[in-house]
């Protein structure tokens, strides 16, 4: 299965994916981890989003294939994203969750934007502004929605646990 973790910088997705990969023991693929790589290399470019989404649908592909359990951790800001990782789940032959993660109180999502360290070498965070002005375009297909807002860890997990199959 490919469970597929979607939503704004500080919303949780890369603490309840971290957590949620360890508990289950299943593959996590960061695509902020992927990016910064490319960034880092020796192609010179500066921003990577296509190249470390094409790569993270790969890597996905290739564990799937295995009979692993991915997460996959991005913004997946869009339609062609977030259909692109449908796509990685279909070429293999698996099944996928689209989970969208939200902190539906904008006091506590902004601190957490504004609190965090990154853990990412040479990644720059972005900024509370940078985040209100990214594009996300709204989902027009079903898809379960964890609001992290107010709850530990332990609660956003079960409650994503309980829409897995």
């Amino acid at each position: 299965m490919l469970i597929i973790l979607a939503g704004l910088p500080g919303s949780g997705k890369s603490t309840v994916g971290r957590e949620l990969a360890r508990r289950l023991a299943v593959i996590y693929l960061r695509i902020d981890t992927m990016e910064q790589a490319i960034i880092r290399s020796s192609l010179g470019v500066e921003t990577a989003e296509e190249a470390g989404y094409l790569a993270g649908y790969g890597v996905a592909v290739d564990n799937l294939r295995l009979g692993r359990t991915v997460i996959a951790d991005s913004v997946n800001p869009v339609e062609e994203s977030r259909t692109g990782w449908r796509a990685a789940a279909a070429e293999a032959g698996c099944e996928a969750i689209d989970v969208e993660m939200i902190c539906s109180d904008a006091v506590e999502h902004r601190r957490r934007v504004e609190t965090r360290a990154t853990d990412i070498k040479g990644l720059t965070l972005p900024t509370w502004q940078d985040v209100m002005d990214r594009e996300y375009v709204p989902w027009d297909r079903d898809h379960v929605v964890v609001d992290t807002a107010g709850k530990t860890i332990d609660d956003c997990i079960d409650e994503l646990l309980a829409h897995l199959p």
